[in-house]
């Protein structure tokens, strides 16, 4: 049986929207914000050579640049101010966690609360400007070989002066974009940090379109391949919408307890664990890791002697590396699993819940506090990535299992499909709660309207 807020939240119209005065401020808010993301995306680095730019771009497709090229919306590729995006802040936040599941004086500021969060969430935005440096040193670095080892002057006046001009224009983007995310989760709708990446992503589907009906149009793409992508790209969006939102649900009672009449009541909730506990992170890493030998040999240039021995043992790997090829399909899946294990492992701790549960009095009925309740959390929640992971692998392979066969080139991937669904979920999610939050405020005028009245 429904409760009685369910049936309420279920009965939310879209008619009372322009009613909700806050709601469309936030919006708003966060539509500019996100216009001013895209804006900077075009603005490009001091000293870059736009046009020998797009030369070098064309010639290292394929590698880890493109994956991080569709989380920036373009902006490695047009090396903008913000060509790192926000991806030095989300690999510092990951490594931050781990470091508290695993590091004692960590952990301990994790359970002091508010402090302790924003002792780490400091840790976390040093270690995002460390990052930066060193990938923007490496970055300017590498575009200034690598354009002179193609003959091609991607770099107006390369030098030392390019390279730190290069990095404090790339730290100052990644940070504005951090300030622009924390403005538009506290004053718009959603995440800040992820709604940029999606717009990132979604930035890129007019391009995708492009591609697909000018290959459609000149017949290399034929009606039965664009047909079973149409299909696809439909049934994975249902498919992550369905796994992301299930969960298991553990129920929780809690003792009796005297209520304001004198009565004894027992208390009931629910623990929620979530089938894809670890989310997007699994397949960023094995991706990651897959592509970055492609990456460093494209950069490396004419400086790998291929008639060596080891050069040629490095470019016969590299070719099975290559994507749509079985080992890189089978390593990325391997690698998924793994990381789906180990990020669920960091991020939830059954020891930790089941001590919550046992201070608070609760206790999941049939199992005793403690160690019993912590032994059952840890199975269930085995169980449960099990599940979390084939799901993952079959979104992440399938999509590079039909661009392998068909030779469609390579952008629309289950991880970009993964992050657009999710932060669209959660971001519909909170317009939801806040209709929902708008109309019990009528009902509450109304009922104190009703009472003078009387």
């Amino acid at each position: 049986m429904a409760s009685r807020a369910d049936n309420f939240a279920s009965n939310i119209s879209l008619a009372n929207f322009s009613k909700a005065t806050e709601l469309k401020n936030r919006i708003w808010f966060t539509i500019g914000a996100l216009i001013v993301f895209r804006f900077l995306s075009f603005v490009p680095l001091p000293g870059i050579n736009a046009r020998a730019l797009s030369q070098l771009a064309d010639q290292t497709q394929g590698g880890i640049i493109d994956m991080f090229n569709m989380f920036t919306g373009g902006s490695l590729e047009r090396m903008s101010l913000i060509a790192l995006g926000v991806m030095p802040y989300i690999t510092a936040s990951i490594v931050v966690q781990m470091a508290s599941a695993l590091h004692p004086t960590l952990a301990a500021l994790k359970k002091e609360g508010a402090a302790g969060r924003q002792k780490l969430n400091q840790y976390t935005r040093y270690g995002t400007v460390l990052l930066c440096t060193v990938q923007g040193w490496f970055l300017a670095a590498g575009l200034e070989s690598f354009g002179a080892s193609s003959g091609i002057a991607a770099v107006v006046d390369p030098g030392y002066m390019f390279r730190i001009g290069a990095v404090i224009s790339l730290v100052g983007g990644t940070m504005f974009l951090l300030w622009l995310g924390e403005q538009i989760t506290s004053r718009g709708i959603g995440n800040g940090v992820s709604l940029i990446i999606m717009a990132g992503i979604v930035a890129q589907f007019p391009t995708f379109i492009t591609n697909m009906t000018s290959g459609y149009s000149e017949g290399s793409i034929s009606t039965g391949i664009l047909l079973g992508f149409i299909v696809m790209v439909v049934g994975l969006i249902l498919l992550i919408s369905f796994f992301e939102r299930a969960q298991r649900r553990l129920l929780v009672q809690y003792p009796k307890r005297a209520t304001q009449r004198g009565m004894m009541q027992a208390d009931r909730s629910h623990l929620p664990l979530k089938l894809n506990t670890a989310g997007v992170i699994p397949p960023i890493f094995a991706s990651s890791l897959l592509l970055l030998p492609l990456t460093i040999t494209q950069f490396a240039g004419n400086s790998l002697d291929t008639d060596s021995g080891v050069g040629g043992t490095i470019q016969t790997v590299l070719q099975y590396l290559q994507h749509g090829q079985p080992l890189y399909m089978t390593l990325y899946a391997i690698g998924i699993i793994f990381f789906c294990f180990f990020y669920t492992a960091v991020v939830f701790n059954p020891e930790e819940t089941a001590d919550n549960l046992k201070k608070n009095g609760g206790f999941i009925p049939g199992i005793r506090p403690g160690k019993r309740t912590e032994d059952y959390l840890d199975y269930v929640l085995t169980r449960i990535t099990v599940i979390g992971a084939i799901y993952l692998t079959f979104v992440c392979v399938v999509p590079e299992y039909m661009i392998a066969q068909t030779g469609v080139p390579l952008f629309l991937g289950g991880t970009s499909l993964l992050i657009v669904v999710n932060v669209t979920v959660d971001t519909i999610s909170q317009i939801q709660s806040h209709l929902l939050a708008h109309q019990y405020g009528d009902l509450i005028k109304k009922a104190k309207l009703k009472g003078r009245l009387r």
